[in-house]
């Protein structure tokens, strides 16, 4: 085994360490929550050595990263998720690899990514990225629809061609009533879950925190964990 390669098994297996305890202590089955390790920055051969010690589902966030890591990686049995903010220009190429696009937030990107993924013959499962600090009209600060729009959105999404409602993404605020207090914030995007899946029960997925709070999206009841720097450890430095 290489250097690489133990690295990334003693990190996963702290990451594993810290989902079952939280799984365990806020009683829910450790196969109720998905890990997802994000992946942006590092090259292809850490995503090999990850599929290699089991990691099913990896996550960019810039396409302009994703696209050739994938490509070099399409042998390998995992599942592609964009989680970055999404522009139009660059919905064909994600959808020729995401299986999952985690940044949903606006109509015309629901648009462009029905056209493209009905070209392509694909299905892709679309998350609604919330945004917590956006209050209950407009955009928060990263992206992401506010409150008050998931629904009509979801609606959307649900009635699109190429396209599967799979539930709702956040990234805990940085502003707003919700800055510091991140298990709040994953437990109000929880009731949004509750409130969606009343018109679209299928849609139960909810993907909330990152390594710096895992524990209290599990808490909340979070269905997937988006870890990268725990995992992969600190990135280095771009530009």
């Amino acid at each position: 085994m290489t250097d690489r390669k133990h690295e990334l098994a003693a990190n996963l297996a702290k990451v594993e360490e810290r989902i079952a305890a939280a799984c365990a202590a806020a009683g829910r089955p450790r196969q109720d929550v998905t890990l997802i390790v994000v992946t942006k920055t590092y090259p292809a051969d850490d995503v090999r050595i990850l599929s290699e010690l089991g990691v099913r589902h990896v996550a960019e966030n810039r396409d302009q990263d994703a696209a050739p890591k994938a490509a070099a990686c399409s042998d390998l049995p995992l599942s592609w998720h964009f989680v970055g903010q999404l522009q139009t220009n660059k919905v064909r190429s994600v959808v020729g690899y995401a299986d999952v696009v985690q940044s949903v937030d606006r109509a015309r990107l629901v648009t462009a990514l029905s056209r493209e993924a009905v070209r392509a013959g694909r299905e892709v499962g679309c998350l609604l990225q919330v945004a917590l600090d956006a209050g209950e009209s407009g955009r928060g600060e990263r992206g992401g629809v506010s409150p008050g729009g998931i629904e009509e959105l979801a609606d959307l999404v649900a009635g699109s061609d190429g396209l599967r409602f799979d539930g709702l993404m956040t990234v805990a605020p940085l502003a707003g009533e919700y800055a510091g207090r991140q298990q709040a914030a994953f437990e109000h995007l929880m009731d949004l879950s509750t409130r969606v899946r009343r018109t679209h029960p299928a849609a139960n997925m909810v993907s909330a925190g990152m390594s710096a709070d895992l524990e209290q999206a599990v808490a909340a009841g979070a269905t997937h964990v988006r870890v990268g720097t725990a995992v992969l450890g600190v990135r280095p430095r771009l530009g």
